[in-house]
């Protein structure tokens, strides 16, 4: 490391052209995301990562390079946006590839991309009902469907079952073409994608056909007791709090439940409580039960999509604190004097 009075350049040395090539990304995809990213410079020749600039900077940037080398070492292929969730750990002072160690094995070598993914799998592995809540893309329902998956292939259980509530956002259900599963299929196809990508697809069928995979809307499970099963609900902000609570008491012994939703996309009438918003409030303290928040920071889709969550939510606490300033300024109007109210109304007579 040499140093001057105002800056310092720190060097990483790689193992091989192959590591640098997995690190770089085709065409240095990475490393030009990572310059973007830390205000340190960096500079790449051969095998050799130099990093200068002041010391602050150049920290954070050398924690970054050397969190994105380990992912690289432990075998995860490093993208762009991985690169984006190693720079905000890095800032402040974590890991993520530490952060997402060890976690359980997954289908086709699946791994969490988030110290939040990594401990929503944990509570999982760990609780008979878990509770994964939080915004879209952050990979509530994918991998509760891997661990599903994993736990049918390890014999843990002897069947998979998935559910959604079929309410209609904005589209009519009974406009759709067909009979009842075809205007039902709509609403489940998320289920199938991700058992698609986990299962191959001559035995995929045939778990559908025999039953030992189910994917089907939340009222078919009304009435049963749910033995020996991993069951996924899906979507369970469109529950009501009497739905909630048929599906919970479904669940018989030796089975596992998770529960998926995010709590800002409810497309139920405005005048019905979420049984999701219920459950939190209701089952929060209960032993065995794990509730699991994930946050923008966990969308792994594309950058836009945290950006867009973030806009909204800060929208909507603009929106609610306006609401509160104007309630605030109707209970400031003092009342009408008693006196005055009768040549009021007689005015108005």
């Amino acid at each position: 490391m040499s140093e001057t009075a105002t800056s310092l350049t720190r060097t990483i040395t790689l193992q091989n052209p192959g590591e640098a090539l997995s690190l770089f990304g085709p065409g240095d995809v990475n490393l030009r995301r990572m310059r973007e990213l830390v205000s340190a410079r960096i500079t790449a020749r051969g095998e050799t990562i130099s990093v200068q600039g002041e010391a602050a900077p150049v920290d954070v940037a050398v924690r970054m390079i050397e969190d994105a080398l380990a992912l690289v070492r432990s075998g995860t292929e490093l993208t762009p946006d991985a690169v984006l969730r190693v720079s905000r750990l890095s800032g402040e002072g974590r890991s993520l590839s530490a952060e997402t160690q060890g976690s359980p094995a997954l289908p086709r070598g699946l791994k969490p991309k988030t110290p939040g993914q990594k401990l929503y799998l944990d509570l999982i592995d760990k609780s008979d009902i878990t509770f994964g809540v939080g915004p879209a893309g952050t990979g509530k329902t994918y991998l509760a469907v891997a661990m599903a998956v994993n736990a049918l292939k390890a014999k843990k259980v002897k069947r998979v079952i998935l559910t959604r509530p079929a309410v209609e956002a904005g589209e009519k259900l009974g406009f759709l073409p067909g009979d009842l599963q075809a205007k039902i299929d709509p609403y489940l196809r998320p289920l199938y994608d991700a058992l698609g990508d986990m299962l191959d697809q001559e035995k995929f069928e045939a778990y559908l056909t025999s039953g030992v995979i189910e994917v089907a809307p939340l009222a078919f499970m009304r009435g049963r007791t749910l033995n020996d099963a991993f069951i996924i609900l899906d979507e369970a902000q469109n529950t009501t709090g009497e739905q909630m609570k048929m599906f919970l008491t479904r669940m018989g012994f030796s089975s596992k439940v998770v529960v998926t939703g995010d709590i800002t996309q409810i497309d139920l009438p405005r005048h019905v409580t979420s049984g999701l918003a219920v459950a939190k409030r209701v089952l929060s303290r209960i032993e065995g039960i794990a509730f699991h928040e994930f946050t923008d920071v966990d969308v792994v889709r594309h950058p836009l999509v945290g950006r867009i969550i973030r806009a909204y939510e800060t929208a909507e606490e603009q929106e609610q604190d306006r609401r509160a300033a104007r309630r605030g300024d109707l209970q400031s109007i003092p009342e009408a004097d008693s006196d005055t109210a009768p040549a009021t109304s007689a005015a108005q007579d």
